[in-house]
């Protein structure tokens, strides 16, 4: 109550200083400026006066309450005194310097919700549910299946880098889908990971299955790029942007062991394989953006290991990815629109010929509601091991998102195979997500 009587004593004396400096201010200039002058000086007496019996009063209520006085700012810590032990402190996790103040410690009671964070990383997990009806001889599906759970670990290692693990579980075992460090302070503005990775390629090859607009990929995935894992392999990826007054523009090398699946085959140590891809992007308008890419990639494949021909051939592939995007400002969480294409030429060495094949995909998904999006896409592709070969297709998709974490998903695809009867099949699908999950690039 002193506190609070202090207080307004100081209030009410400024009020008659500033009232009486009011009414003098109407005499003259010369008046005003003396009047400020006086005011200053009352004010810097109140403030000593009242200021040294606030800090006296704060000093009686700190004892009474068993608690040392606090120090002024800037003041360094008075050590403690004699016989009084230290309080109690937990000891700050290497590489967090700094968090808990000068002294490198954190306080007990937030010792606990701190460590758990600071020693567990992001953990989230995807399901990945699919079900199919209809007929296909040529590539079936089972009826129901759990495709896929993803299991994902990320965290900060150090200010310079980062770690994140994507594990994929299925219903026939365990992979590593990707696994890599990201390191984001080396010179030249450098941006580097290391480890196991998706490579980038186009765009639906860096995609995971969870990310995708559809429940499958396109033909021309499945048929020049390696089918669902594509292009994943262990290697070094290096990115940078490239600064310039008119657009973004990043270009991106990569080198891979030389193993992904069907697609390249490494036979010796230096069989290795390399991806290069430049993006650019720019702001049409403020609701709507494109995205360009060209990408390339080479390694070795298996046409022809032998014990007379130990060199297997290569296979080249040369990708250009377009992406559109409208977003208005007033109406983006019920209108929007994505269109995409990809256009992807290979070339593979082989015993017979070389197989000039090419493929494309054109996509569109059009939300027309709030947790609702319709979308269409068109596929065509030619066959890597046979360019002679050619299989089409078309798929109509109808998306519902409960909320961010959930989503049901069903597609009428239609294909037709080069060497067999058109398929038709029902596909439907539904994801759920549980944890923290970051962010996939955009």
């Amino acid at each position: 109550m002193r506190t609070v009587r202090v207080s307004c004593a100081v209030v009410a004396a400024v009020a008659l200083l500033l009232g009486a400096s009011t009414a003098s201010a109407q005499d003259s200039p010369q008046a005003l400026r003396q009047d400020i002058d006086q005011l200053r000086r009352d004010f810097d007496a109140l403030k000593q006066q009242y200021g040294e019996r606030l800090a006296a009063l704060e000093a009686k209520l700190a004892a009474a309450e068993g608690q040392p006085p606090a120090a002024p700012a800037g003041a360094a810590p008075a050590a403690p005194a004699a016989g009084q032990p230290p309080q109690p402190t937990a000891p700050v996790p290497a590489g967090a310097e700094g968090a808990g103040g000068p002294s490198g410690a954190l306080p007990v009671y937030g010792a606990a919700v701190t460590g758990s964070k600071v020693f567990n990383p992001d953990i989230a997990v995807i399901g990945d549910f699919l079900g199919a009806a209809g007929r296909n001889l040529t590539d079936p599906q089972p009826s129901l299946e759990m495709h896929e759970s993803e299991a994902a670990f990320q965290a900060v290692v150090d200010p310079y880098a980062r770690a994140d693990f994507f594990i994929s579980f299925g219903e026939s075992g365990v992979d590593l889908e990707e696994g890599f460090l990201t390191l984001t302070e080396l010179p030249g503005g450098l941006l580097t990971k290391v480890g196991k990775m998706r490579a980038a390629f186009g765009k639906v090859n860096g995609l995971h299955n969870h990310v995708l607009p559809w429940t499958d990929r396109p033909l021309v995935t499945r048929n020049l790029v390696g089918g669902e894992d594509g292009i994943d392999d262990a290697g070094i990826s290096v990115a940078r942007l490239i600064p310039n007054p008119w657009i973004f523009l990043e270009a991106t090398g990569q080198v891979f062991r030389g193993d992904s699946d069907e697609l390249f085959k490494a036979s010796h140590r230096g069989d290795l394989s390399y991806v290069g891809h430049l993006r650019a992007y720019q702001d049409i308008t403020e609701s709507s953006n494109i995205d360009l890419g060209f990408s390339y990639s080479r390694g070795h494949n298996d046409a022809a290991v032998t014990d007379t021909m130990p060199d297997s051939f290569t296979t080249q592939l040369y990708g250009v990815d377009a992406t559109f995007r409208w977003r208005p400002l007033q109406r983006s969480i019920y209108h929007s629109f994505v269109g995409r294409t990809e256009w992807i030429w290979s070339r593979r060495d082989q015993l017979d010929a070389l197989q000039k094949a090419s493929g494309f995909y054109v996509s569109g998904d059009y939300q027309f509601g709030r947790r609702w999006f319709a979308g269409v896409r068109l596929d065509r592709s030619d066959r890597a091991t046979d360019a002679s070969l050619t299989d089409t297709g078309g798929s109509l998709l109808l998306t519902y998102w409960p909320s961010e974490f959930s989503q049901v998903r069903a597609q009428y695809r239609r294909t037709n195979y080069a060497l067999a009867e058109s398929a038709n099949e029902l596909l439907f699908q539904f994801q759920f997500s549980i944890g923290a999950h970051g962010a996939h690039p955009f």
